[in-house]
């Protein structure tokens, strides 16, 4: 029988076969650094998961409305206007992680054949969730001399009649870099004059640096507010990847689109999570702080030994906890024989040789970079970098 043609347009994982190979490393007892990190590499503070054993104990395990629960709602919306942004609990839904979210922000807003606006690099799931709401993801690409931000020419030359939104990253994943608020204002100009969504990604707006201040482009005006669908979560904040909670913000209209689309879909978020998740942005942020601290550290760090270095560079990242190693200088050289012809060649062989783990470019739609996560000890950076560069002194 014929399988859905849709399901099986849906790319792998470019990293599938690096995480595997990995993983099975260091079930043979092999001392592998893994750069591969998404989350950070901290507990979740003990108030939150305080909150989630009172939940446990009052019975808080019954079904919640299918958006999330009033209570977590007001937490959002509270939170959003420290940032100046101003909601009601019926234009925020509750969804599964903010990676659910973004799927219910596409089944809610595409057609098929509407166009989305991709900048890359990007996070690798972005085309694969627009894939799956019919939609086609049209790439614009941002250089890293330009601290990988994207000019508003380039923007608006990918434009069409068919474009239903653009995706705003900021902090990037995978760059480590924050628009400016030339850059942000330049976007949402765009979108007003054609007429397109916003879909503004803000998961790691807590994690900046170097006395920068995150700004949502949803703050900007009053029509960037009304195009804008703000998604976030609590994951990377608040070290909660495993909790599962994420959120959008947008018009009420949209919201209830996402809200009904959920219902059917998976219902409610976990309760005990979203009772957690009120705990989290309603208590204090002390470890938040101290988790932001050490990864400027770290990132400082990495950036200062990838300076030293030969054959490689960085640009500096400003937020997240990323760094977009640039490879390019390498591309052509050989190992054994074998050439070096892009990202994958060189995570393979560096895994295969030094037993490091890096996350090849390609996945990102930038095959001139592997990205290193410093979501791991200052100790792996360290011999993990060591590592690559007595790799690339391998290299012919």
């Amino acid at each position: 029988m014929q399988l859905s043609e849709k399901a099986l347009a849906i790319s792998p994982s470019l990293t599938l076969k690096i995480t595997a190979m990995a993983k099975d490393m260091k079930k043979r007892g092999l001392d592998v650094v893994g750069f591969g990190a998404g989350e950070p590499d901290f507990d979740t503070p003990k108030h939150i998961k305080d909150a989630a054993v009172e939940a446990l104990k009052i019975g808080l395990t019954k079904y919640t409305p299918a958006s999330g629960t009033v209570e977590l709602k007001k937490a959002v919306c509270a939170d959003l206007k420290k940032h100046g942004l101003q909601y009601d609990p019926t234009q925020i839904v509750i969804s599964n992680g903010a990676k659910h979210s973004l799927f219910n922000v596409f089944q809610a807003i595409l057609n098929p054949g509407d166009e989305v606006i991709v900048i890359t690099p990007y996070w690798l799931t972005y085309p694969e969730l627009i894939k799956m709401a019919d939609g086609v993801p049209v790439y614009v690409g941002a250089q890293e001399c330009n601290n990988f931000e994207p000019l508003a020419e380039d923007i608006e030359a990918a434009v069409t009649k068919k474009t239903k939104a653009i995706i705003v990253n900021n902090p990037s994943n995978p760059c480590g870099c924050i628009y400016s608020q030339k850059t942000l204002e330049g976007i949402a100009e765009i979108a007003k004059k054609h007429d397109f969504f916003i879909v503004s990604d803000e998961i790691y707006d807590e994690l900046v640096y170097d006395g920068n201040k995150h700004t949502s482009i949803a703050a900007l005006s009053e029509d960037a507010y009304g195009r804008t669908i703000l998604v976030n979560g609590l994951s990377k904040t608040y070290a909660m990847t495993g909790w599962r909670i994420g959120y959008t913000a947008s018009r009420a209209d949209i919201a209830k689109i996402m809200g009904s689309y959920q219902s059917h879909a998976t219902s409610n978020p976990c309760s005990i999570a979203q009772f957690a998740g009120i705990a989290a942005l309603t208590g204090p942020r002390d470890e938040v702080v101290a988790m932001r601290e050490e990864f400027d550290a770290r990132r400082k760090m990495m950036v200062d030994i990838i300076g030293k270095m030969d054959g490689v560079s960085c640009a500096t990242p400003m937020g997240a906890f990323y760094v977009m190693l640039n490879i390019s200088a390498l591309k052509g050289r050989k190992l054994d024989g074998a050439e070096i012809k892009g990202s994958v060649d060189f995570a393979e062989k560096l895994l295969e040789k030094k037993l490091t783990a890096v996350i090849p470019g390609a996945a990102f739609g930038a095959d001139d970079f592997v990205r290193l996560s410093y979501a791991i000890s200052r100790e792996n950076i360290e011999k993990g970098l060591g590592r690559i560069a007595e790799f690339i002194a391998m290299l012919d």
